[in-house]
This record gives C-alpha cells, structure tokens and sequence, in this order.
C-alpha cells in the first residue's frame, strides 16, 4: 500500500518526501478533528453504570478513616499541614 502511494506521487525523492508528509498531516488533521470528535459519543469508555445492591459493606464492618456513629458537630480538618510547602519567607540582604 505504501509503495503504491510512493510510486503515485509526482516528482523526485525530494518532493515525494514533501509530499508523504503533507499527506500523512492531512490524513491525522482529519482523523483529529472530524473522525475522532464524530465516533467519541459511540465509545463507550465513559459508560459506567453502578447499580443498586452491588456494595461489598455489610453493617457489621468498619470503614477506614469513618466513625460508628457520625458526628455532625465534628469540624472538618486537613489531614495534612498546609504550610509545610509554605515556608516564611527569609529576610532579604
């Protein structure tokens, strides 16, 4: 197949070369920006579906971080230091 378009385009190896190259970007600018955006909706890669009574919990297990019983009064805290990555900055000479 390649041959046959090598052997298709006018010219000499340089303007063959020119050529499939031009050719070859036309061919991924078409692909990128009608055949791709036009055949995403038909993939179904984003197709999740969960359905009900398919959890693995049942009520006598304990969650990892959670409590028995939820605590609404309880604040909400950062389980990691916001200024660690922050330092103070040092005084200029």
């Amino acid at each position: 197949m390649y041959a046959w378009i090598w052997r298709k385009l006018p010219g000499a190896v340089w303007s063959k070369l020119t050529l499939s190259l031009v050719l070859i970007t036309a061919v991924g600018a078409l692909l990128w920006y009608v055949v791709f955006p036009w055949a995403t909706p038909l993939l179904p890669f984003d197709d999740v579906q969960v359905e009900a009574g398919t959890e693995q919990v049942d009520s006598d297990s304990v969650i990892p971080g959670g409590s028995a019983a939820p605590d609404a009064e309880a604040p909400d805290e950062i389980p990691y230091s916001v200024t660690s990555n922050h330092p103070d900055p040092s005084p200029s000479r």
